[in-house]
């Protein structure tokens, strides 16, 4: 073996990820040196309990509950405990120690990244978080690097492998909501509290490091705009299906050019919307993530893979531990974030895209006249109209409306003029269509 520089390396954390990552660093040691040009120590892994159950059988001798130790010293810190603290002390302990940061923490990235990159600039080191927003998907690389030269225009990504577990067999299988869930509880891909999952908070804090990325701008975590999936149900997945569409949790990061040809902004949201079957992201199927992306000069761009998984995540958190050595064999100052386009975000109200709409409604003369009567008045034009009826003596007609083009703001003031407007008993669903 080559005669390398050694470098420490502290793990904190060896949950499902860190395990993984600990056992694959002393597996395949060797191997990671000849590509980091540094022999990669594992110094110790700070832990809350000892004694908890691991994913992978580690050396007990490895384990400290002193974080703080273990810390001073090390070249390379790999954060993987999550929330925000101690995380956030430990990771500000580190670069101020002199260390370069590896995390998979989108919950602190997403609220407090730019403290943290900013204590990294203020010593020349770097935080690398490949592993942060989509599993094993290498994605924070390609935006922040390669297509630094380039204009991304929009993403539009699945990047919680939960939801779409459960949607895609909900369109596959017809079956429900709960009972979905619950089986990807027993299979491990939903904690026991799926909030963070199916509200879609896990998916935009994603969402805020892919548009802070792509558009080269800060964007708190509370400006990106979120609905979850829970209102979903099998009658909308029918309905989907039939009209050509599927349902997916979307991330959607992308420009917006005034009409008047004004200042750029950019809008990140997350929900529930409507896909072509024939776009890419409707044949993501399992746990499975992928994000899309649109470029000014690289045009459409496809990244697709495992989102979520121990061995999976722990191959993006060794690429980004490879990068660190190399980094400092090299020398040199730490890779600095670039949020200097400073874009504003724009609130949900500013977007403009097409809308599904369902109603129920009396089925009697005059009704579809009003619906049409409300929608025009609102500037929501009508592309597709299908109606159905059911009961017998107080027949009740379901309308499912595709619109073209239309402001969201217009379409939530005419939603709310139909739901008051006497002939509507119920508004079903609005869902946004997105990819065509």
């Amino acid at each position: 073996m080559t005669d390398y520089r050694r470098l420490r390396v502290a793990l904190l954390g060896a949950g499902a990820v860190g395990s993984q990552v600990a056992a694959l660093l002393l597996k395949h040691g060797d191997e990671l040196a000849d590509r980091a040009g540094a022999t990669l120590e594992l110094a110790g892994i700070a832990v809350r309990n000892i004694d908890a159950p691991r994913d992978a059988d580690l050396p007990r001798e490895l384990f400290t509950t002193d974080a703080d130790t273990l810390i001073v010293g090390a070249d390379i810190v790999i954060e993987l405990m999550g929330g925000i603290e101690p995380a956030r002390a430990n990771i500000l302990q580190a670069i101020n120690s002199g260390a370069d940061i590896v995390t998979a923490n989108k919950a602190l990235l997403a609220t407090h990244g730019p403290e943290l990159f900013d204590a990294a600039d203020q010593v020349g080191a770097s935080v690398y978080y490949e592993a942060a927003a989509a599993g094993a998907i290498p994605i924070i690389r390609p935006l922040r690097d390669s297509l630094a030269g380039d204009r991304v225009q929009r993403i539009m990504g699945i990047v919680n492998g939960t939801t779409n577990y459960i949607l895609d067999r909900m369109d596959t299988e017809g079956a429900e909501f709960l009972d979905v869930l619950a089986d990807a509880q027993a299979l491990g891909f939903a904690e026991a509290d799926p909030t963070a999952d199916v509200e879609g908070y896990d998916a935009a804090q994603k969402a805020a490091i892919l548009a802070s990325l792509a558009f080269h701008t800060t964007v708190p975590l509370d400006a990106v705009y979120r609905e979850g999936i829970t209102k979903i149900d099998k009658a909308m997945m029918d309905a989907a299906r039939h009209a050509g569409y599927v349902i997916k949790l979307l991330a959607v990061c992308e420009r917006l050019i005034a009409a008047d040809g004004g200042a750029e902004a950019i809008s990140v949201r997350v929900y529930p919307a409507l896909v072509p079957r024939d776009h890419p992201l409707a044949s993501v199927h399992g746990a499975n993530n992928a994000v899309f992306v649109q470029a000014e000069a690289a045009g459409d761009l496809m990244f697709y893979g495992a989102g979520a998984g121990g061995v999976q995540t722990a191959s993006a958190v060794l690429g980004d531990v490879v990068s660190a050595a190399r980094r400092h064999i090299a020398g040199g100052v730490g890779v600095g974030e670039s949020t200097r386009a400073n874009l504003p975000v724009m609130p949900i109200g500013h977007v403009v895209t097409r809308y599904q709409i369902t109603l129920e409604v009396a089925d009697q003369p005059g009704v579809l006249a009003t619906v049409a009567g409300i929608l025009s008045d609102g500037r929501v034009s009508i592309a597709t109209l299908e109606q159905t009826v059911s009961g017998e003596e107080a027949a009740v007609a379901r309308l499912v409306i595709g619109t073209h083009k239309a402001k969201e703001q217009d379409l939530s003031e005419t939603v709310d003029r139909l739901a008051d407007s006497g002939v509507v008993e119920r508004v079903v669903s609005v869902l946004r269509v997105e990819g065509d």
